[in-house]
């Protein structure tokens, strides 16, 4: 999923299903001044990364985002959050402590 997300073009896309909802393959392109089957291709690595989902209705492929995988990664970003920000935490206790320490040991010598 990474991967699929690290390439601009391919947020670019994930961009516009999120503010559209369901697009149709040729909606898509019209978004984008790259070819159709670069295009195409970039919605094959989102579709195999399962960030996006298609549905094939007649002769039109239809995308949307998957919404499943996308509160997956959600959940594990705010995980990540959620342990720097206790070690930021941990970090700000051991420096106030040292802060502390040395503004006794100069009241001291005083």
């Amino acid at each position: 999923m990474f991967y699929a997300l690290a390439e601009p073009t391919r947020r670019q896309i994930v961009e516009l299903l999120a503010a559209s909802g369901q697009l149709a393959a040729s909606s898509i392109y019209d978004n984008f001044s790259v070819s159709h089957p670069a295009i195409s291709q970039h919605l094959k690595v989102l579709r195999e990364a399962n960030v996006v989902q298609m549905e094939k209705q007649a002769q039109k492929h239809y995308y949307r985002i998957n919404t499943g995988a996308m509160t997956e990664l959600e959940d594990w970003a705010k995980r990540m959050a959620d342990l720097w920000n206790e070690r930021f935490d941990a970090l700000d206790k051991v420096l106030s402590e040292e802060q502390r320490k040395k503004g006794s040991n100069k009241r001291k010598r005083e």
